[in-house]
């Protein structure tokens, strides 16, 4: 934070993971996390841009489009890239995922803007998941040459037996409250408040 009285604008661009989709209780991931931020001192406005079945291709296009749009000059500006695990079915290389994502968060380093990364989550179909772990990985190295705060989703839940019980129950293979939570644990607990500046609850 720059000061104490610095408003900050978070910008969320990913897939439907970026919205409360599949949560009975309507909070999603991020509803959870902002209910464990303090968002008076300093105010903190979030704005969420979730499109379902995204890949990076499809993020990388919508930060110039709508991203940035969001965001204002008198504001300490920030965004999440949510990271989809659609790649791999979608026919993209893990060269080019790597491509779109490190695109997106050399244009936002440009601009000032600092970056937090929140990476794949598993997929109910085990056939993909052995290429989601080696894009996990490839994600994990792009955000760590750039000192970019990045989230593994993948390594902790791939065996997790609820989060599976989910999203093989789910329609669309989402998340539903368990697996949420799950998230939002994650988040709070690899390095979002220190992306903030905001001290650590005990």
């Amino acid at each position: 934070m720059n000061t104490p009285e610095t408003s900050v604008r978070i910008v969320i661009l990913g897939d439907a993971l970026a919205s409360a989709s599949g949560d009975p209780k309507g909070m999603g991931w991020l509803g959870r996390v902002m209910a464990r931020t303090p968002v008076e001192h300093p105010q903190i406005d979030v704005f969420a841009l979730p499109n379902p079945g995204e890949t990076t291709a499809g993020l990388a296009a919508r930060y110039a489009s709508e991203a940035q749009s969001r965001f204002s000059p008198d504001a300490e500006n920030r965004l999440i890239l949510v990271l989809p695990n659609s790649d791999p079915s979608a026919g993209l290389s893990i060269s080019r995922s790597r491509l779109n994502i490190a695109t997106v968060l050399d244009e936002a380093k440009r601009a000032g803007i600092e970056c937090f990364v929140v990476g794949p989550t598993p997929h109910r179909n085990p056939e993909l998941n052995s290429e989601i772990e080696h894009l996990v990985a490839g994600f994990e190295d792009v955000c760590s040459r750039r000192g970019i705060p990045f989230v593994d989703c993948f390594t902790p839940l791939v065996e997790h037996e609820a989060w599976n019980s989910e999203i093989s129950a789910s329609a669309a293979g989402r998340p539903g409250q368990i697996g949420h939570g799950l998230i939002a644990w994650l988040i709070l607990n690899r390095g979002w408040y220190e992306w903030l500046g905001l001290p650590v609850p005990d």
